[in-house]
């Protein structure tokens, strides 16, 4: 997606939201008694780290997730806040989703190829793993697992969508995201690969 186009449409949203930001910002802080705002180092574009913004969505003094932050979660409006990493130039719309330190600053090779786009609000691999949290509860060593099933298909999935990625494809991202339905990544991958 066009940088500029991409610091335009986040400004718009920005400016649209804002009501509906502020407002979940005010019941976050109350729910999780904090400031609303949760601050985390992720990794980004060539490696850099770089600050994501959302709202929080755990208690501050239990570190359990809030009923309010639940419902944030779900509806992916704790990520709202990333307009302005994507107006920084941190993010873009569609990308590989930036993780903590320890995953992608740890690549060698050609997995290394995802690290350079900027990382997205959504992207591919977000759609296939929308229900990541629920995987990994299901799971008798949920590290173990993300380590060696999730990461590796993430990771195989993002520099899939580098080498491929167009502007159909990231509206398409785009369009899926929004959608309470699910899509299958993989026939999706698939039928592009064909």
């Amino acid at each position: 997606m066009n940088r500029l186009f991409a610091i335009i449409f986040a400004v718009l949203l920005l400016l649209l939201l804002s009501f509906l930001l502020l407002l979940c910002l005010l019941l976050a802080a109350v729910d999780t008694q904090s400031n609303g705002l949760f601050f985390q180092k992720r990794i980004g574009r060539y490696g850099k780290p770089f600050t994501v913004y959302k709202l929080m969505t755990m208690h501050a003094k239990t570190g359990h997730k809030s009923i309010f932050g639940t419902w944030l979660r779900k509806t992916k409006i704790d990520e709202l806040p990333q307009l302005i990493n994507i107006i920084k130039g941190d993010m873009s719309f569609v990308g590989p989703r930036p993780d903590v330190a320890g995953y992608a600053d740890q690549l060698t090779g050609s997995d290394c190829l995802l690290l350079s786009v900027r990382p997205g609000v959504t992207g591919l691999a977000s759609l296939k793993y929308k229900n990541e949290e629920a995987l990994l509860a299901k799971q008798t060593d949920p590290k173990q697992y993300n380590d060696e099933v999730i990461w590796p298909d993430k990771v195989q999935l993002n520099n899939w969508y580098v080498k491929n990625k167009t502007l159909k494809m990231d509206l398409e991202i785009i369009f899926y995201t929004l959608l309470p339905i699910d899509f299958d990544v993989d026939k999706y991958r698939n039928s592009k690969s064909i």
